[in-house]
């Protein structure tokens, strides 16, 4: 962090949140499509101004397209009006680096003295960071304060209640979608190297770490990549510790994030991987068409929103369509993998000093609560929606996307969301993650070596951490 001015003021929002307590690419938007009617009465705004803090325009995808008191959207997005005339502003500020989370505290310290229509109503976090702002009060309580009851909320998975439930005991966020993980294949790849393309067979050969391994080695052998780089195996891995990153103010790198390592430099040593990194160009090609990857690991969002849209030959802003012989459209299939695991999920949160509380609960009830809204957004976006009566019903229906070759993969999500479990989450994940894979890319390409690798993690997250004063490493 910068000396001077801005770093005093992030400091003292980082001492607030702390004495409270105690980090993809998105779908564009274009049109309304929300449904007619809503099982919320209209609400009756109380001021004339919602503002909307969000990192991408995701949530604003599922806000223009299934919100039912959406009227209008701006032609360059910015803002949505509402059919009583209340005008939704979006500041969106990108997520890496921490950027959405500093210019969000700097705002959060001056919420109170900020006038009605500029303050923040809802603002919206990554489980990375979720427990930051739950454990804060800037934050507030979905049902005490916003008014959501016990059998509005009664269909969501647990775990997406469970992080964003402060020590409290305060609900202080919700989500419309749940975020279990995959492994993402290339049909005609398996078909060509392991003679088929079923998804539970091919689960069969990649159900434990030791198979995917040598599915890895059988790739090399012709000509394929098991994986496009450094970080595709990361959340599996990351998510399956045995505790959270920080205990006091030492930093605690747990053994499955070093079997990552492990992996990872011996998959970069054998050539099997292309050396990318996360959302590099180079990674993102190796989801196109002509890749020879065999496939990645994502989680729900992953899959409509990135992968998708990197399958095509030509892009739908260029006129082409989604559909099957369009790039590898329609070339992929999903099964479990080695480990269950998670990546991201979003939460919307009402603000502290929100004078629209009642537009603030609509919101969160309709595009998190709603089961028919659910089952909507899963039916036209492909994404895992937040409530488990809804997914449970589309699983064990003839529901399929052509995307993945006629495959229910709601279905396979709605056997992972309830295994998720994010007991060890905590507010440094998104700094923790970042630092450690940035200082072990180094490792990867041979420019440094494992000890140095180390010693760079510790000294990154130390600066970036000042309070955090250890880094203990396993045996």
């Amino acid at each position: 962090m910068k000396k001077g001015k801005s770093a005093l003021a992030l400091v003292a929002v980082a001492a607030v949140l702390a004495s409270s307590l105690v980090g993809c690419k998105s779908a564009p938007t274009t049109s309304s499509t929300a449904p007619a009617s809503s099982s919320t009465p209209a609400p009756a705004a109380e001021g004339k101004v919602l503002n909307i803090w969000v990192w991408n325009n995701e949530f604003q995808s599922r806000f223009n397209d299934f919100f039912p008191e959406v009227k209008e959207v701006a032609k360059d997005l910015s803002t949505t009006t509402l059919k009583d005339g209340t005008i939704v502003k979006w500041t969106i500020n990108a997520n890496q680096g921490m950027n959405y989370q500093n210019k969000l505290d700097a705002a959060l310290m001056s919420q109170e003295s900020t006038e009605a229509d500029k303050k923040i109503d809802i603002f919206l976090f990554e489980a990375d960071y979720a427990l930051k702002y739950v454990n804060s009060d800037f934050t507030l309580d979905v049902k005490k304060d916003i008014g959501l009851t016990d059998s509005d909320l009664a269909n969501q998975y647990k775990y997406t209640q469970d992080i964003t439930t402060s020590k409290s005991g305060a609900l202080k966020g919700v989500s419309w979608q749940a975020t279990p993980g995959l492994y993402v294949y290339r049909r005609s790849i398996a078909q060509s190297v392991l003679g088929t393309d079923d998804p539970d067979k091919v689960q069969e050969q990649l159900s434990t770490w030791d198979k995917f391994n040598s599915v890895a080695a059988t790739m090399k052998d012709k000509g394929y990549k098991m994986l496009s780089g450094y970080d595709d195996s990361y959340r599996v891995f990351s998510n399956n510790v045995s505790a959270g990153w920080v205990n006091g103010t030492t930093v605690t790198v747990d053994p499955s994030i070093m079997k990552w390592v492990t992996q990872t430099k011996d998959f970069t040593d054998k050539g099997y991987n292309n050396k990318t990194t996360l959302w590099a160009d180079g990674w993102t090609k190796d989801q196109q068409p002509g890749s020879k990857v065999f496939g990645v690991f994502y989680s729900t969002w992953g899959i409509n929103f990135t992968l998708e849209g990197n399958s095509l030959a030509k892009s739908v802003s260029e006129g082409g369509s989604e559909v099957k012989g369009n790039g590898i459209y329609g070339d992929w299939a999903v099964c479990p993998g080695p480990q269950n695991w998670y990546w991201g999920g979003t939460w919307i949160a009402g603000c502290k000093g929100t004078d629209n509380k009642t537009l603030v609960k609509a919101v969160m009830k309709d595009l998190t609560c709603d089961q028919t809204i659910m089952t909507n957004i899963t039916k036209k976006t492909q994404d895992y929606t937040n409530n488990k009566a809804a997914m449970d019903a589309l699983a064990n229906s003839d529901f399929k996307s052509d995307f993945l070759g006629g495959q229910n993969h709601i279905k396979l999500f709605a056997a992972a969301a309830p295994k998720i479990d994010m007991s060890k989450a905590g507010p440094y994940d998104q700094g923790c993650n970042e630092s450690f894979q940035t200082a072990f890319h180094d490792y990867f390409n041979g420019t440094v070596t494992l000890d140095k690798a180390k010693a760079n993690f510790t000294t990154d997250i130390k600066q970036k951490y000042p309070e955090l004063t250890d880094v203990k490493w396993p045996a």
